[in-house]
């Protein structure tokens, strides 16, 4: 699924701007990994809906790199729709992904508008998007729409209280406005959701270890220098890091890293 090495290959790639995490930069993991923990997540709700022997339509809102396309088509998806805003993006996708899977589909749009018929989708998932948004009401209406009665939808976003501490104006120059778990509730209640889960992102064990080695967060250690001047062991740490490093649970949600929660349209479904 990922490009080959191949120097001929042309396909189109991206820069890493701090706005989206991207793969196979081994100084970007970390966010990289973190990112993937919800996808991860989805994957499974993705293959509880398999089951049922017929097509599974998932969308995708904000797929930013596409990776996640490719997460939630091998989990039984029988088709995939990434959407986007950005041009670049989306072109990247369709090369990246698409080109190599006929389940995946990269369609540009803006999320308040989407090109998809009402009732259209099995499952919507959106993730680190909400806090990048202007019109949130609009943003989660669409989503409602698209996704038929019954059908589960998915949202991760920076914990606003661990992110931006102390600080209503959130540090990631693209954010909007970042949420806590009660906001986050609101807003998907707000919009006519039924919140079965709220979840947190918490370091496992190793990073938690390493954290106490070193006497400080793990973000901090990462965003206090660049890469280039990370000693050895910080390195390696980042490196090596994978979604197991994390914990993803219900408890302590004040406390966590980023927030996912887990709704539904209500509705009987099909």
């Amino acid at each position: 699924m990922r490009p080959s090495d191949d120097p001929t290959d042309t396909t189109p790639g991206l820069l890493l701007t701090g706005e989206r995490t991207l793969p196979d930069i081994p100084d970007e993991r970390y966010w990289f990994q973190r990112h993937v923990v919800a996808y991860e997540h989805a994957a499974r709700h993705v293959r509880a809906l398999a089951t049922d022997r017929r097509p599974i339509t998932v969308l995708d809102a904000g797929c930013g790199e596409g990776y996640g396309l490719a997460i939630l088509a091998d989990a039984g998806a029988s088709r995939v729709v990434g959407v986007d805003l950005e041009a670049p993006v989306v072109d990247h996708v369709r090369v990246t992904y698409a080109a190599r899977d006929r389940r995946i589909e990269a369609v540009r749009a803006d999320l308040t508008s989407l090109p998809l018929p009402t009732d259209s989708v099995d499952a919507a998932v959106s993730f680190q998007v909400i806090e990048h948004l202007h019109d949130i009401p609009g943003y989660l209406a669409e989503l409602v729409r698209v996704t038929r009665p019954g059908g589960q939808v998915l949202i991760a976003t920076p914990n606003r209280l661990t992110f931006t501490p102390d600080s209503d104006v959130p540090v990631n120059p693209f954010h909007i406005r970042e949420f806590t778990a009660a906001e986050l509730r609101a807003e998907l209640d707000g919009a006519g959701l039924v919140v079965d889960d709220l979840l947190g992102v918490h370091h496992g064990l190793r990073l938690r270890e390493l954290a106490h080695e070193r006497g400080r967060p793990i973000t901090d250690l990462l965003t206090a220098t660049p890469p280039d001047q990370w000693d050895d062991g910080l390195r390696h740490a980042v490196h090596a890091t994978e979604p197991s490093d994390f914990d993803l649970r219900a408890d302590g949600l004040d406390a966590s890293l980023d927030l996912l929660a887990i709704a539904r349209v209500p509705g009987d479904g099909r």
